[in-house]
């Protein structure tokens, strides 16, 4: 062989050997000439040009997804690299490559933690609407962009115009992935809605279709080059399924049932399945199964919720999002070039356009019409056609993956990324113009104590955030004195935060089994002691698992659904979970349905035996507050139910300004009417005080308090806020700590006010428009 021949078969890139690190500046060293001070200053850049562009896109509520495409275009050769000093010196062969590494294991590792919040259980679960309008909006655009596609294969170009190319770019289109709805429900709040559930739902059907049309793909591919290599990929397929269900599944479930309650994953197990991720990567990828593959069907089969699944996403979720999707969006955008789909005919990239915008149309509008036809609500339905055609992270994915197996080259590729970050920037601010998962909480009749039709049951929903919390809200239940005509229906719901699992759940224990590992037995014996012993209170269960900044609309759904006319709500008292749980309440006072009672709970019943009769019960002496406003009036009525059981004082204190002037006639007239109902009704009763209190500023409000209180007082009743004359509370702002409370339900609740008592702080149902 001549030295001719072997120049021009084989190309030669000659670059200097550099040390992998320089000696530094002051020793005259050009950072920008080694790989890997190029590969950090590029993670810095996208990181930072991400982060701008998320922050001026946040006012038009922009995914977060969008801000992370456009940082990596902006970074990529349609922005920067096309600058002449860009590509001089900060351009670098070996830093390119080891950047769009690290992005394939940043996607790798995305897969997988889906693949562990997912469960694929929940398929048998999904209901026949969720089915049949999810067969429809895959089936349709499917269907269509593969006829279109065989229509215009002629025009495309060759690895394009095969079967198994123009299949998986409808099947793409078809689908609406798992991962990239949960990430845009959960960042706009969404996943509790009636909407985000039938979306989730909708997607793991998707997602199901979507990983058989992948196998398909590639076996359709490998049987191009043969038929005995498409049999050689399905009998490799058939193995890892099998050693992934039968060996690795085992093993999975195994340490996941060896965890003690309470107790830590063992490190090495942990370590032994993130390594996994790349094992199971390598492993698919040298069978020709998608390197994407192995990941994914390795999260699947790892139990989801608080304990192996929980700890593994806790463990790997801020590598995966911190440090290496930045490189996987670094990659797509280096992919991305906008310069080079300009200078192709614009002829050659008509077909895929064609196919991407019939996708798109038939996407939506069949979603649209399945679920007219299902009666869905009309705004609901256009919402959820709106949500099924977003694309994403897992569309990305199969761009470099079509990019890898050549049938998608640089133009077509960056028109898929610009299709799917222009549609996804339109169609997610819409989604938050249309729908308000909180509008079906507003209600026009009134639901709360005050207005509950006399010998009706008084529905309550009590939540349970900690199980420690029970004693304190029995006690609550049973000074709230249910008789035969005063009854309490109550709905007990156990909320859990949402760890290790994608899908929120709501379990009505009388219909539903709950999952083990979210169980309260003891607490539901508690309970259930308690209802057996009170003839007149009757209790149901149900289970709440939802993410921290959701879970407030299960809270409201069930009062909602049940027509209750009052929520309680435990306050946490410097607890590990105080924040989570300060914001969860703050939440149900902004958006109830009905009346809130939030129970500050210092142990005031602890004589109190759930065993016992009432009559050998110690007596317990309560304080009403009355400052007057809606949230009074309600604190009143509540004290009234109390005060009827004979081993109950009440002392009423109600508050005047200097100048008897009303802030509000109206609310004056009506604080009046509900006073006199009560004074009326209780005038008999010797267990039942009166007082009045003068006062000019907020000053002499605190200090009244302070003077009527001995000490003696089990709990104290407040309202929270409405109506209350501004003149009770001047000067106290800056006082408040817990804005769930009020400024005075503060003042009695803090280690300020001596006595050992609880508070209970009410608040009435607000009518919202």
């Amino acid at each position: 062989m001549n030295n001719s021949t072997f120049e021009t078969s084989i190309p030669f890139i000659c670059e200097k050997i550099q040390d992998f690190h320089p000696l530094g500046i002051i020793h005259g060293d050009n950072l920008t000439h080694y790989n890997y001070s190029l590969l950090m200053f590029n993670f810095i850049l996208v990181v930072t040009i991400t982060g701008i562009i998320r922050l001026l896109l946040r006012p038009l509520k922009q995914p977060k997804v969008v801000s992370q495409i456009i940082g990596g275009i902006v970074l990529g050769p349609s922005v920067l690299k096309h600058s002449t000093w860009f590509k001089h010196y900060i351009i670098h062969g070996g830093a390119e490559y080891l950047s769009r590494n690290l992005g394939v294991m940043g996607f790798m590792f995305y897969v997988f933690i889906y693949g562990v919040k997912m469960d694929p259980f929940l398929l048998r679960k999904t209901g026949k609407v969720h089915l049949y309008v999810a067969l429809v909006g895959i089936s349709i655009p499917t269907t269509a962009v593969f006829v279109v596609g065989l229509l215009m294969r002629k025009t495309m170009e060759k690895e394009m115009a095969t079967n198994s190319s123009i299949g998986i770019i409808a099947a793409y289109l078809g689908i609406t992935a798992f991962p990239v709805l949960y990430n845009v429900l959960k960042e706009f709040n969404f996943l509790n809605s009636d909407v985000g559930r039938m979306a989730l739902a909708m997607a793991i059907i998707g997602d199901a279709f979507g990983v058989f049309t992948v196998v398909v793909f590639e076996a359709g591919k490998q049987g191009e080059a043969g038929p005995e290599n498409a049999l050689w990929y399905m009998i490799s397929l058939v193995v890892i399924i099998m050693i992934i269900l039968f060996c690795i599944r085992p093993i999975m479930v195994w340490i996941d049932d060896n965890i003690p309650e309470g107790g830590s994953v063992n490190h090495s197990f942990v370590v032994a399945i993130l390594l996994g991720v790349l094992v199971m990567g390598f492993i698919t990828d040298f069978l020709g199964i998608s390197i994407a593959n192995g990941p994914l069907w390795l999260g699947l089969v790892i139990p989801d919720g608080p304990r192996l699944g929980a700890t593994i996403i806790e463990k790997s979720e801020t590598i995966m999002n911190d440090l290496l999707i930045p490189f996987s969006y670094l990659m797509v955008g280096s992919y991305t070039d906008v310069f080079a789909m300009s200078n192709v005919d614009w002829s050659s990239l008509v077909p895929l356009f064609t196919m991407v915008l019939t996708g798109y149309l038939t996407k939506f509008f069949s979603t649209w019409f399945a679920a007219i036809y299902w009666r869905i609500p009309f705004r609901d339905g256009l919402t959820l056609s709106f949500i099924m055609s977003l694309r994403g992270q897992i569309e990305l994915i199969l761009f470099v993956h079509m990019m890898d197996k050549k049938i998608l080259k640089i133009p077509g590729f960056t028109l898929l990324v610009l299709i799917t970050t222009i549609f996804s920037a339109i169609f997610t601010p819409l989604i938050s113009i249309l729908y308000d998962p909180t509008r079906p909480y507003i209600v026009s009749q009134r639901r709360n104590i005050q207005h509950n039709p006399p010998k009706n049951d008084l529905t309550m929903v009590v939540c349970i955030f900690d199980t420690r919390s029970i004693t304190g809200l029995i006690n609550l239940l049973d000074i709230s004195n249910a008789t035969l005509d005063a009854p309490l229906s109550v709905f007990a719901l156990r909320v859990i935060e949402l760890v290790g699992r994608a899908n929120p759940l709501i379990i009505d224990h009388s219909k539903q089994e709950v999952p083990r590992i979210y169980r309260w037995s003891h607490a539901i014996k508690t309970l259930e002691l308690f209802s057996d012993l009170r003839e007149f209170v009757k209790i149901q269960f149900f289970t709440s698992v939802s993410p921290k900044k959701s879970i407030f609309q299960d809270i409201c759904l069930l009062a909602l659904e049940h027509e209750a006319s009052l929520i309680i709500l435990p306050f946490n008292k410097g607890g590990v979970h105080n924040h989570v749980i300060r914001l969860i309440n703050l939440q149900v006072l902004d958006h109830a349905p009905c009346s809130i009672a939030i129970l500050v709970d210092n142990g005031f019943l602890q004589s109190t035996n759930i065993g016992s009769s009432r009559h050998k019960s110690t007596k317990h002496k309560f304080a009403v507050l009355f400052l007057g406003g809606a949230d009074a009036r309600e604190t009143l009525v509540y004290a009234d139910r109390m005060v009827s059981n004979p081993e109950v004082s009440l002392t009423v204190i109600r508050f005047f300004t200097h100048t008897n002037v009303a802030n509000n006639e109206v609310e004056k007239k009506l604080d009046d009417g509900i006073m006199t109902w009560f004074w009326v009704k209780n005038e008999k009763n010797s267990n039942v005080v009166y007082r009045e209190l003068v006062v000019k500023s907020g000053e002499e409000t605190i200090a009244g308090i302070r003077a009527i209180n001995d000490g003696s007082y089990d709990l104290w009743i407040v309202g929270r806020k409405q109506g209350i004359n501004p003149i009770f509370l001047t000067g106290l702002s800056e006082w408040s700590e817990n804005e769930e409370l009020g400024l005075i339900g503060d003042f009695v609740s803090s280690p300020d006010f001596p006595g050992s008592h609880s508070v209970l702080v009410i608040q009435q149902q607000i009518l919202r428009a």
